[in-house]
């Protein structure tokens, strides 16, 4: 596969305006990504966590109502 390069072509005139732009170290953009992670499986252990807690308080309170058999 071929690769296409893209060139932004500055003007003299913005060439000052413009700020040097800093690329993210790859320590960053790692931390960057395992604190997302880290936030989806916290996420979704208190949905399970509530979700359980939901279901464990549905079964105790369908066990102690009367059978009407």
């Amino acid at each position: 596969m071929s690769e296409k390069k893209v060139v932004k072509i500055v003007k003299r005139s913005e060439r000052a305006q413009r700020k040097p732009v800093k690329p993210k170290t790859a320590r960053k953009t790692a931390s960057d990504m395992v604190n997302t992670v880290t936030s989806w499986v916290s996420e979704f252990q208190e949905r399970q966590r509530a979700e359980t807690a939901k279901a464990i308080d549905n079964l105790i309170r369908s066990r102690q109502q009367p059978n009407e058999a």
